[in-house]
């Protein structure tokens, strides 16, 4: 490969649309979106002797100029996103400019990327990136980069947060304390792409992020906080100073250590998204969640809200037991033990996971229309109902939890302050009774149109 011509780099990094701000408008608007981690963590790695004029355009903000003018691209790739990012790819190259292609789709199946970049990257990027930067201002950038298994998250640079304008989001105060986790659902992207092996940085360098921030509340991307309890403990001790109040993931298992939950609860946290996933055990075991038990779902909440913390209690519905009626009895326990925002979603077999092998040999999966591997599309057929009455029963079930009468009972138990409550409800409440407006993809349009002339 031919060094740049020019004596600076000119790199852009993109984010391409998502699923779901492919459309930019509705409940999710721009205000309402934390600022991503990626590109700020991607400009951050930029050697600093490389002279390189960055430029990063998120497409949930903005749009990707027509006569972008670069040496070379990057683009970070999740699976609902890899349509738009292939097709952009392949612009760029017929223009002569040089891409690269990463992460988790990438990560997933570098094979179904590999024939839209100049490069592709495997894995985490800590290592690589530099690397591959330093190669391509050499002339000898590789077709492909694989992450290192003896990868360290320690003394890393701080994410470059100024790459995106702050006033485009609701908030850039997001922070990673740790990567992956320990367990192995199977329908879940983190054990197929990078192991169950926590990646951790050191606290310190956690709370100097904070601090560098002067941040008052904080938001924990982490996919489960507490998969190593030794490092969750000090890591929530070292919160405890600052009195900021945050917001973070974590399983139910939680819940099950009351010392750790209390010091969850001192550290500042004010909300958890769990994972509940299903109200029918059989389905919890057979996808690796069998920790999560339905009965106690309400103890739970009760738990949490003792200590004045929310819970986003998240379900999936499609699961080989799931039955016709399992939508609406999921959408009335979430209302029953006061989940303080239930959220709904179709199982989707994300290539390259346990789930997605299995369906494809028992040769139910649909379709490869990555843009529609959302959680919001049936791409597979489900073992106990239609696509179409799975669709349906999903929609429904968010309907009735955003009601106006459900709200009022949720929001009396609430652990929130009610008028965050109120906002975070009826910001929902839009995205409900909406969600058609967000099932328009051409090919989902012809497939309900003949599914409903054929009676489907």
């Amino acid at each position: 490969m031919d060094a740049p011509s020019a004596t600076r780099i000119r790199l852009t990094l993109i984010s391409p649309k998502g699923p779901l701000y492919r459309h930019r408008k509705g409940a999710f608007k721009k205000s309402l979106r934390y600022m991503p981690l990626t590109l700020p963590t991607l400009a951050a790695l930029i050697p600093a002797d490389l002279p390189v004029d960055l430029t990063c355009i998120d497409e949930g903000i903005g749009d990707v100029p027509e006569d972008l003018q670069a040496d070379l691209i990057g683009m970070t790739v999740i699976t609902g996103t890899a349509q738009r990012a292939y097709a952009l790819a392949d612009q760029f190259r017929k223009r002569g400019i040089r891409v690269v292609l990463g992460g988790p789709h990438v990560t997933l199946v570098p094979e179904d990327a590999q024939p839209h970049a100049d490069s592709i990257v495997v894995g985490y990027a800590e290592d690589e990136w530099p690397r591959l930067l330093r190669d391509f201002a050499a002339g000898n950038m590789l077709p492909r980069y694989n992450q290192s298994p003896n990868l360290c998250l320690a003394e890393r640079p701080l994410p470059n947060r100024k790459v995106l304008p702050r006033r485009s989001f609701l908030t850039d105060n997001v922070f990673e304390a740790t990567r992956s986790c320990i367990h192995s659902c199977d329908f879940c992207v983190a054990p197929s792409a990078w192991g169950r092996k926590p990646l951790q940085k050191p606290v310190e360098e956690v709370v100097a992020d904070l601090k560098r921030q002067k941040a008052r509340q904080a938001i924990f991307v982490d996919l489960n906080l507490i998969s190593d309890r030794d490092y969750a403990q000090s890591l929530f001790e070292a919160l405890i100073p600052l009195k900021i109040q945050w917001y973070g993931l974590s399983t139910t298992l939680l819940c099950k250590d009351l010392p750790l939950l209390d010091l969850v609860s001192r550290s500042g946290c004010r909300g958890l998204l769990m994972g509940l996933e299903s109200i029918t055990s059989s389905n919890l075991k057979s996808s690796g969640k069998g920790f999560n038990k339905p009965t106690e779902y309400k103890e739970v909440v009760d738990l949490l809200h003792k200590r004045k913390i929310s819970l986003q209690g998240c379900f999936v519905f499609g699961l080989d037991e799931d039955t016709p009626e399992i939508m609406a009895e999921t959408a009335r326990l979430a209302v029953d033990i006061g989940i303080d925002l239930p959220r709904f979603a179709v199982i989707t077999p994300f290539p390259g996971t346990g789930l997605f092998h299995k369906l494809e040999a028992q040769g139910r999966i649909l379709h490869k229309n990555w843009e529609l591997y959302d959680g919001q599309h049936v791409v597979f057929q489900p073992a106990r109902m239609s696509p179409e009455t799975l669709l349906q029963g999903t929609e429904a079930a968010w309907k009735y939890v955003y009601s106006f009468p459900s709200i009022a009972r949720r929001l009396r138990r609430t652990a929130a302050p009610w008028y965050v409550a109120l906002m975070t409800n009826f910001g929902y409440r839009y995205y409900a009774y909406h969600l058609s407006s967000y099932y328009n993809c051409d090919w989902f349009i012809s497939t309900r149109a003949s599914q409903s002339s054929a009676g489907g």
